[in-house]
């Protein structure tokens, strides 16, 4: 199930309950306050351009879900876009992010990982990429998940040279210059 918009806010409950438990774990350990500012992001994310959220459902209720938006032209002015713009520089953050569906987050509850759903969510989330053009940073420390986007196709933008930092930038496995490498 895909939702656009503000319409994702009808779950919101479900949401934050399914982020609180994933990102509770190592190498998170987000306590209460982290969901609450998964609240507030996921409010104010709702009415940014191309917003959408990818759910996979069952009888449980919300097993996972991937949220994304568009990357805007200018990035905002957070630590994280510093370290990503830092490593990529100016004209490769534009040619490589840009107008890019960017995951923003990415959470599966421990009994749907068996069953592929991250895996699932991904290629829907990334289906609907402008121009298969999609990206995710994420902490290096995060290895289990960065080991899970490699292998499930997922490629590291190329860091200047010594730029590198503790963030990855990963690339969709559609996305062109992925594609390209």
């Amino acid at each position: 199930m895909i939702c656009y918009g503000p319409t994702v806010l009808d779950l919101a409950e479900e949401l934050v309950d399914a982020y609180a438990e994933v990102f509770s774990a190592p190498p998170w350990n987000e306590g209460e306050e982290g969901a609450e500012r998964f609240h507030g992001r996921l409010r104010s994310a709702a009415d940014r351009p191309g917003f959408r959220a990818v759910l996979a459902q069952s009888p449980q209720g919300i097993d996972g879900f991937a949220i994304a938006r568009l990357t805007p032209k200018t990035l905002p002015d957070t630590p994280l876009y510093a370290k990503v713009a830092a490593q990529l520089g100016p004209r490769r953050v534009a040619e490589l992010l840009v107008g890019a569906l960017e995951l923003d987050e990415l959470a599966v509850r421990r009994h749907a990982r068996p069953q592929g759903v991250g895996r699932s969510l991904l290629t829907e989330l990334a289906a609907d990429a402008p121009s298969g053009r999609a990206w995710v940073a994420m902490a290096r420390r995060a290895e289990r998940a960065v080991a899970s986007y490699r292998r499930l196709g997922w490629h590291e933008a190329e860091p200047l040279p010594h730029c590198a930092n503790e963030i990855i930038v990963f690339l969709s496995p559609k996305h062109p210059s992925a594609v390209a490498a």
